[in-house]
């Protein structure tokens, strides 16, 4: 059977309980908005196959858990993502204020070439909004990151910020792919049983 991507990519969502990183996933990944929230526990995953710049990534989106209980087990993951995504909830200062300790974290266990965009979700709630969207691009610039407002229930800058991310970690590992694209070589360390399990079910 034909190969139906190039090369594959690890992405993780890091960010307090209850931000919204599990609709942010389902949203892209099976286009559906979740509720009442449902706490993820430990890690999850989906996958997703989009395009950029010609080349076909399927991306792995780890999806974590905010708890302070499971962030032993998660932190284990921070080492094998190319690209992190940081979120916080816009109608909620004090998930904005623990960005930097995600960052902290990222610093200490991520590899230093990986990615990183500053997200802040529920752009929808405007009404009870606590960080402001300055707020969010000055914290992002003061750590070299792209920054972006999303929405799962309305699907705003969804798609944008998975191929704003895919694109800055293409560009990341260009050395490493294109010698490894001519040879199929294009899992960057992922195993068979990774690249071939999904979950099927969301939680918010």
């Amino acid at each position: 059977m034909a190969k139906q991507y190039d090369v594959l990519f690890r992405l993780l969502l890091l960010g307090d309980s209850g931000v919204g990183k599990t609709c942010l996933l389902c949203r892209l990944t099976d286009n559906e908005f979740l509720s009442p929230h449902i706490s993820t526990i430990g890690v999850d995953f989906k996958m997703k196959t989009i395009e950029v710049n010609g080349i076909k990534v399927r991306i792995q989106i780890w999806d974590t858990a905010g708890q302070e209980r499971y962030q032993t087990i998660t932190k284990q993951y921070y080492r094998r993502a190319q690209g992190i995504f940081l979120v916080y909830d816009i109608t909620s200062s004090l998930s904005f204020q623990h960005i930097m300790k995600w960052i902290s974290d990222v610093d200490e266990y991520a590899p230093h070439i990986v990615q990183k965009i500053l997200v802040g979700n529920k752009h929808d709630e405007e009404h009870r909004r606590q960080v402001t969207t300055e707020q969010g691009n000055k914290l992002a610039k003061s750590y070299g990151m792209d920054f972006l407002e999303t929405s799962a229930f309305t699907n705003y800058n969804i798609n944008k910020a998975f191929i704003r991310m895919t694109e800055l970690v293409l560009e990341a590992n260009k050395e490493e792919l294109d010698s490894a694209l001519p040879s199929n070589n294009d899992d960057l360390g992922a195993t068979e049983t990774e690249q071939e399990h999904e979950y099927s079910t969301c939680s918010c």
